[in-house]
This record gives C-alpha cells, structure tokens and sequence, in this order.
C-alpha cells in the first residue's frame, strides 16, 4: 500500500493567533508552532523564497492535525474565504464531537456562525457546518447511539 496515513490538512489563514484559539475551544491541542523559511522550505511548495508562521494542531487522539499556516512572505495571492460550500477545491474538515450544542455554544463565543442548521441525519448523526475564523468550514458531527 502506497499511503500508511493522512498526515495533515493544512488551511493558510491571517490571523494566526485568533485561528489557534478557535480550534483549542473546539477542543483541538495544540502540537507546537515555528517559522519556516529558506529555500528548502520553497522548494517544497514552487513558492521560491519563502517566510512562514506555522501551528500545527492535533486532535485528542492524536490520530489527525490541522496545519494553520501565515504566510509572511510571498504575500497571499487568492482569497476563498467566503467562497460556498459548492465552489471547486473548497476545504472542509469535519470532526467528531460528543455534544454538538455544547460544541456550538463554545465556539460561537468565539465568533463561529452556523451555516445551516443542526440536522439528524437517518438517527445515526447530528450534523452541522459551522463558520469559525476567517470563513474556515468546519463540519461537526455527533454520534447518535
């Protein structure tokens, strides 16, 4: 088999900090941060010369993480922040959550919207999309049993 596990998804954002404190009231840990640079770093990404802040977080079980990137230079050369559910190589993560109202009370002090509305899905879920920090889609679903 060609793929041992999914490392990461990665989301490149401007606030770095208001971003990090969103998905720690979700319930994500922080893992670290650093700044990357140099040309090793642009050779990776075709970005040539290339300065980076990084958070890189994990979810409790130590399973996923969600790399939050601020680019400091090359500047930011697209936005797809309000862009719909349906707009092409749009990105959305969806995590597992035991109470979603719970969930949705937390993160909404912290400026996230619902997209839709909180839905039961055939008895076996409860699902949303949320709307945190810098439009980022986020998906929450609990487990009906």
């Amino acid at each position: 088999m060609a793929i041992k596990r999914m490392d990461n998804i990665g989301i490149v954002v401007e606030d770095l900090d208001a971003t990090v404190d969103f998905f720690l009231e979700l319930g994500l840990d922080l893992e670290g941060r650093a700044t990357i640079e140099g040309e090793w770093a642009g050779r990776v990404t075709g970005l040539g010369d290339q300065h980076v802040e990084v958070a890189m977080m994990r979810t409790p079980d130590g399973h996923s993480r969600l790399e939050l990137s601020r680019f400091l230079r090359p500047s930011v050369v697209a936005d797809h922040r309000n862009a719909p559910v349906n707009a092409l190589g749009y990105l959305r993560a969806m995590f597992a959550v035991d109470h979603i109202d719970d969930t949705l009370e937390r993160v909404r002090a912290r400026g996230a919207e619902l997209v839709g509305e909180v839905v039961n899905y055939q008895d076996v879920y409860r699902l949303c999309y949320i709307r945190g920090p810098e439009g980022i889609l986020v998906g929450l679903a609990q487990e009906l049993s």
